[in-house]
């Protein structure tokens, strides 16, 4: 069941990506929280399958991201508010993916996602100093800590034995898509959008969630 509601909420998701293709802001607004409804479905149908703190962590992760998804899409400027609203969401899956103690290897793991993520932000920096969006120097750099933490402890799991292989690879898989399109956002955002980034930004982001859903079936 929660394999078949992840595969039924590729549907919504493709719809998606066309729809963003084509601009179609009536295609958006109906097909993209549809697609994050069907996976917290999907996490919500596995309580009982992973520890119960990581399931919990999960689906408040999710519900978060459906509101940051909402507040991006609507007309007007609302980055703030979504930026807030992921950025919770990403703590959420720090503590979903850190159920006990974290594995000694999380700490070299966490050095090398900080260099990585020391160097989007300061590419990142003068885009909005460039810009005149200094304002938006401190949010962003909170959001680059959360989303790099994510990131980290997705990571880690592949040295946590008490963690399956196929649900660590899936946490990380996930987690590295989450990060590729986030950092699009951001490059759109405050430096320069290309044709192609809006889709890849969604294909990216979607896929990502599925892997951090996936993850929690044992």
């Amino acid at each position: 069941m929660p394999r078949a509601l992840v595969a039924v909420a590729a549907v919504p998701a493709v719809l998606d990506w066309v729809a963003v293709a084509r601009g179609s802001r009536r295609g958006e607004y109906a097909f993209k929280p549809a697609t994050l409804v069907l996976l917290i479905a999907a996490a919500l149908s596995l309580h009982g399958g992973a520890p119960g703190q990581q399931w919990g962590f999960t689906v408040a992760a999710l519900a978060l991201s459906l509101a940051g998804d909402v507040f991006l899409m609507l007309p007007g400027d609302r980055f703030v508010p979504g930026l807030a609203s992921f950025l919770v969401a990403h703590l959420c899956y720090v503590a979903a993916l850190n159920p006990s103690a974290p594995p000694a290897a999380l700490w070299p793991i966490a050095a090398g996602v900080a260099l990585a993520g020391g160097i989007v932000f300061a590419r990142l920096l003068r885009g909005m100093l460039a810009s005149g969006m200094r304002g938006l120097a401190g949010p962003v750099l909170a959001y680059v800590v959360a989303i790099s933490a994510m990131l980290a402890s997705a990571l880690a799991t592949l040295a946590r034995p008490e963690v399956p292989r196929a649900a660590s690879v899936a946490a990380a898989s996930g987690a590295l898509l989450f990060y590729a399109s986030d950092g699009l956002i951001g490059w759109r955002r405050f430096i320069r959008s290309e044709p192609w980034m809006p889709v890849a930004t969604m294909v990216l982001y979607h896929l990502g969630q599925a892997g951090l859903v996936l993850a929690l079936a044992r």
